[in-house]
C-alpha cells in the first residue's frame, strides 16, 4: 500500500526584523508551497536580501514565527533547521583553491567523507552536464568568470537536494543564454521534486515569466502576493519603483514590462506648430 507523502509549506507570520535603526521588515506574513517557484521583487535596499537571510537563520528576528511544517525555526538547533535548505547568496567570491567538481561536491558536505562515492561523483557530474558546464569540471574555481561561478554556486545548492531553495539575485552576471539555462533549470527541478523556491530578481520580465508567485517588498512591507498576472500592473511599478510602465500580456498570459523614458516629454501641440513655421521642420526628435 503506498503511503501518501504530506508536503509541508514554509510559513512567516508577523515577521519584524530591525537592522540599527532600520526596520527591514513590519510584520510580514506568507506562505511558499512545494512545486511553486516565488521570486521576491521591489526596489534596492528595501529588505529582499534580507528577508532569505533571515529565513535562513543568519540574521535574528524581533517578532514572528517561521515555520517548515511543524518545524519552527530556533537558533539553538540551526544547524538542523539548515538541512532543509539549499542556499545561493549574493556576491560570493570563489577564491579558493578548489576544482569546479569539489566545488559542486560542498553541496553534499554532510555526506562527504575520506573516501568519495563514486555514485556521488557521478551525480555531481550530470548536475554540471545539465546546466552546460561539464567540460569546466577539472578548472581551478577562482579561475572562473563572474557567470560562471554562478552558475557552479548553483549546481552546488542543488546537490544538497534542498526541500527550500532560496537564491539572492542568480542570473546577476549572466548572459542572456545562462540566464534562461538556470531559470529553465529550476522552474524545471522545483515542480520535479517538490522544492519550496524562493529568489530575488530585479528583471522583471524574468521574474513574470519564470514566477508562479510573486512577492512584492516596499520599505519592509509586502504591498502584494499572487500571480504575475494579477500583480504586475501599471499602477503597481509606478508606486514599488517609481517609474512610468506600459504592461502587456501575451497568449500564455505573462505580462511583459516596458518602462518609459523619463527623459522624453511629448511637445504640446502649440509648440509644435510654432516650430513647423519657424523651420519647417515638425520636430527636432
Amino acid at each position: 500500500m503506498n503511503q501518501k507523502i504530506i508536503e509541508q509549506s514554509l510559513c512567516v507570520k508577523n515577521l519584524h526584523v530591525k537592522i540599527d535603526q532600520l526596520e527591514l521588515a513590519k510584520g510580514m506574513s506568507f506562505d511558499l508551497h512545494p512545486g511553486e517557484v516565488t521570486v521576491i521583487i521591489g526596489p534596492n535596499g528595501t529588505g529582499k536580501s534580507t528577508l532569505l537571510k533571515t529565513l535562513f537563520g543568519d540574521i535574528n528576528r524581533q517578532q514572528g514565527d517561521i515555520c517548515f511544517g511543524e518545524t519552527s525555526l530556533n537558533k539553538k538547533w540551526l544547524s538542523k533547521w539548515r538541512k532543509h535548505f539549499g542556499y545561493m547568496p549574493q556576491d560570493i567570491h570563489l577564491d579558493i583553491e578548489l576544482s569546479v567538481l569539489e566545488v559542486v561536491l560542498l553541496g553534499q558536505l554532510d555526506a562527504l567523507s575520506l573516501r568519495l562515492n563514486e555514485s556521488m561523483v557521478s551525480e555531481a557530474l550530470y548536475a554540471l552536464e545539465q546546466i552546460g558546464l561539464l567540460h569546466l569540471a577539472d578548472r581551478p574555481v577562482n579561475a572562473l568568470s563572474g557567470g560562471q561561478c554562478q552558475m557552479i554556486l548553483f549546481a552546488q545548492a542543488m546537490m544538497r537536494k534542498p526541500s527550500i531553495l532560496m537564491l539572492d539575485e542568480p542570473v546577476s552576471a549572466l548572459d542572456l543564454h545562462f540566464q534562461q539555462v538556470l531559470l529553465d533549470h529550476l522552474d524545471r527541478k522545483t515542480k520535479e521534486n517538490r522544492w519550496i523556491s524562493l529568489m530575488v530578481l530585479h528583471d522583471l520580465n524574468l521574474a513574470a515569466q519564470y514566477a508562479d508567485k510573486l512577492l512584492v517588498v516596499k520599505d519592509g512591507l509586502i504591498v502584494s502576493h499572487g500571480a504575475p498576472k494579477t500583480v504586475l500592473t501599471p499602477e503597481l511599478v509606478k508606486d514599488v519603483y517609481g517609474v512610468d510602465a506600459e504592461v502587456t500580456v501575451d497568449g500564455q498570459g505573462i505580462p511583459f514590462i516596458r518602462t518609459r523614458r523619463s527623459s522624453y516629454k511629448q511637445e504640446p501641440d502649440n509648440v509644435k506648430t510654432k516650430l513647423k513655421k519657424e523651420t519647417g521642420v515638425s520636430s527636432v526628435f
